[in-house]
């Protein structure tokens, strides 16, 4: 087998490094500016917005906008860890004990629910050679999703994959809309009545979150628990939309809602202590905002950071590939049951990350 040469295998960690992102159809090269100030969203021009769980935010503008089709899988483009390299920052033990922990919280009073998640870890087979747009050409391939994209800004230590499902924030405009998913299962009739009742509250309070940002009574919800198939499970979605009232832009959108509700809990501050008391690992992008932002229009659409990996190069050792799961905890939780969920949402994105299985079968990792 022939081997590349020096200068083609230099040009392809320059490309593996360059800056981009990449939204569905939508392509961003030519990186201007860098800031951590969400002020700069009201300002001009298209930005990449990678928010982190724990309230780190990077805006990126880039100043090449374009329209391009997510590039087919290149063999041997990726090297992801084998399906069996990860190991989870919680083990079943531990999260059975953390979701029976997080039930007598709700015996106590203290929450509603509480979305308990861990972080699985895995070393990069190849780290100088490993570009997250590789990684997400695959994922548009064995896990299609509506909100996929790419942020790879490898020296402000940003390199991130996403096949999210689920919308965080769509801005139109004044408009504003979120799409709450609680709810999982392999088929519809797998959903249960605790999946309904945690989907509405969750609504409940994505409606409130709005309601500090939006005119009053303006909030809606059009839908309210839809099934909605995605490749290997079926997930329970709302929408809920509103009107900024004078004077919010996303500056304040964030500040009333984030992190999303449907990845911390309600009541969502009761939620976040409970959550800070039993994880064990930081989550990153996981559950966070990651999207876009199209300052010139008043437009954007940001996905919750579900489904989604991340390079982390300053892990000690050698830099390894994230990947977080989780799932929503209720007072009807069975907490063997939470935990083949977390399994469920990670086994097929783990075997096509791995980059061994073929893209359109994808496959249980576990």
């Amino acid at each position: 087998m022939s081997r590349p040469s020096p200068a083609t295998a230099l040009s392809g960690l320059r490309d593996a490094q360059a800056p981009l992102a990449r939204f569905g159809g939508l392509v961003a090269t030519d990186l201007r500016d860098v800031t951590r100030d969400p002020e700069a969203l009201e300002s001009a021009g298209f930005w990449a917005v990678v928010a982190d769980f724990e309230g780190g935010l990077l805006c990126a503008r880039f100043g090449d906008v374009r329209g391009e089709p997510v590039p087919r899988p290149v063999p041997g483009a990726w090297r992801g860890p084998a399906p069996t390299d990860w190991t989870s920052s919680l083990d079943r033990d531990a999260y059975i004990a953390g979701v029976r922990r997080v039930r007598e919280h709700i015996a106590a009073g203290d929450v509603y629910q509480a979305n308990l998640c861990r972080v699985l870890t895995a070393p990069l087979p190849d780290p100088a050679r490993a570009d997250v747009d590789a990684l997400t050409a695959l994922l548009a391939r064995g896990n299609p999703a509506p909100y996929a994209g790419t942020v790879r800004l490898p020296a402000h230590g940003v390199e991130v994959a996403t096949a999210s499902p689920e919308l965080y924030l769509r801005r139109t405009g004044r408009a504003v809309e979120s799409g709450p998913i609680k709810g999982t299962g392999r088929t519809a009739a797998d959903l249960l009545e605790k999946d309904h009742a945690e989907n509405v509250m969750i609504v409940d309070l994505v409606r409130n979150d709005l309601g500090r940002v939006c005119a009053t009574g303006s909030v809606t919800v059009p839908a309210l628990c839809a099934v909605e198939p995605h490749p290997g499970l079926v997930h329970l979605v709302s929408t809920v939309r509103g009107e900024l009232a004078e004077g919010a832009g996303w500056p304040e959108l964030f500040a009333a809602t984030f992190p999303p509700g449907s990845v911390t809990g309600a009541p969502k501050s009761s939620a976040l202590r409970i959550i800070g008391e039993l994880e064990t690992a930081p989550r990153g992008p996981y559950c966070g905002g990651i999207g876009w932002v199209d300052a010139d229009s008043g437009s954007g659409e940001l996905a919750v950071g579900i489904r989604t990996f991340w390079i982390d190069r300053d892990h000690p050792g050698v830099p390894v590939l994230r990947f977080g799961t989780g799932a929503g905890i209720t007072w009807g939780s069975d907490p063997e049951r939470e935990w083949d969920e977390t399994e469920l949402k990670a086994s097929r994105l783990l075997t096509v990350a791995s980059g061994s299985a073929h893209p359109l079968t994808g496959g249980n990792a576990r």
